[in-house]
């Protein structure tokens, strides 16, 4: 009797009415939402924008999904394609069933179609999201506990996985539990790789080729460890071979990369101004910027024309009054009339019966000769007299 062990679920499904609510569905999403959460707070502390590593996330998440079940289908065909099984469960993924050799692969190439949409260059972004995908792989796992799947040798230790199910060849009883051995490495791979970049300034992909060659050296010998049916090459699990090979073109890429772009990014997204015009309203923007500065244009030669034509009348003025026929001379002539009234006033003063009339000397005022005329006529009229 054992006194200690990992229990399996007896299901791994619930109904929600006619919805299934199934374990390791839900396993998969709570490592997307993990990942993406972490990498867009990565992303945002290393110059990004927010919402850019979900944006791309939506191209790399089914791409991988699809990547990794073709993986497995491929690398475990007799499971689907052989003699009494039933092609139609190939597509069956929520029975469970991902390569995480594909799911990265095909993942890839949808975020590589997502930064080429938002021009940003993919390494940058992979760096940024690498400790999330190493933890959204510790979720995944607990979906094959549910699925009671992927377990290793026979074992009596404590921590024992118990296996119920005996369907698809399994047999009762207590085994290694491989999925939660990969669990944990995965979580010191992403504490790895978060410690890792903090500490040298990964860049330039370097922090993503850590994770995978970290997490190769794991799977290689919890890989060891299982024992449902896989295929075998020089006496090493398919698996085996697929992580030696992953692991070694990992430490490649770092070695090289470091050497030929060493530091980080400077710049891993551009920051285009929220203000600017879409590209379709480009062509109207710049006619509004044309009509403005026409209309500045416009405005700017009316005020010369306004000043240059002020300028002229003030000339003109200054012309006519050196000449006397401006306001100058209005001056002059009034400055005259004054003076022929008063000496008229003089003559005149001995006969009070005929005042001089200094309304009539300021009927032009303009002509200085006209009211000095008449004043010197009744002045020669009053002597006379």
């Amino acid at each position: 009797m054992e006194l200690a062990y990992i229990p399996s679920p007896s299901h791994g499904v619930l109904h929600l009415g006619p919805i299934p609510l199934r374990g390791y569905a839900f396993c998969i999403i709570i490592g997307v939402f993990l990942a993406v959460w972490l990498g867009n707070k990565r992303w945002i502390a290393r110059g990004g924008r927010a919402g850019t590593v979900a944006d791309i996330a939506v191209w790399a998440v089914p791409f991988g999904l699809v990547g990794g079940r073709l993986y497995h289908v491929i690398t475990d065909y007799e499971l689907y394609f052989s003699e009494g099984r039933d092609w139609v469960d190939a597509f069956k993924i929520w029975q469970g069933g991902l390569g995480i050799w594909g799911a990265i692969a095909l993942g890839a190439l949808g975020a590589w179609i997502g930064c080429r949409r938002r021009g940003i260059p993919l390494p940058a972004w992979a760096d940024a999201v690498a400790p999330g995908i190493a933890f959204a792989q510790a979720c995944g796992r607990w979906g094959n506990w549910f699925n009671q799947e992927l377990y290793g040798r026979a074992t009596d230790l404590p921590w024992a996985l118990h296996i119920t199910s005996s369907t698809d060849g399994r047999v009762p009883g207590y085994y290694h539990p491989t999925f939660l051995y990969e669990s944990l490495w995965c979580v010191g791979v992403g504490f790895l790789v978060i410690w890792a970049d903090r500490r040298f300034k990964l860049g330039h992909g370097r922090a993503f080729a850590l994770y995978v060659a970290a997490y190769c050296v794991g799977r290689g010998w919890i890989e060891y460890m299982r024992v449902d049916d896989a295929h075998h090459i020089l006496g090493l699990r398919l698996n085996d071979w697929t992580a030696i090979v992953v692991f070694l073109l990992a430490v490649v890429y770092i070695v090289i990369s470091s050497r030929l772009r060493p530091g980080r990014e400077e710049v891993v997204e551009p920051r285009a101004d929220e203000d600017a015009p879409a590209e379709g309203d480009e062509s109207v923007a710049t006619e509004g910027a044309a009509d403005k500065s026409e209309g500045t244009s416009d405005a700017g030669t009316a005020g010369k024309d306004k000043a240059a034509g002020k300028d002229k009348a003030e000339s003109k003025d200054e012309d006519k009054a050196e000449d006397g026929t401006g306001d100058g001379s209005v001056d002059l002539g009034k400055e005259t009339v004054g003076e022929s009234v008063a000496a008229a006033d003089s003559a005149t003063s001995t006969d009070s019966a005929k005042p001089a009339s200094a309304p009539e000397s300021e009927e032009d005022p303009e002509d200085g000769s006209g009211a000095g005329s008449v004043a010197r006529d009744e002045a020669g009229s009053a002597k006379k007299g």
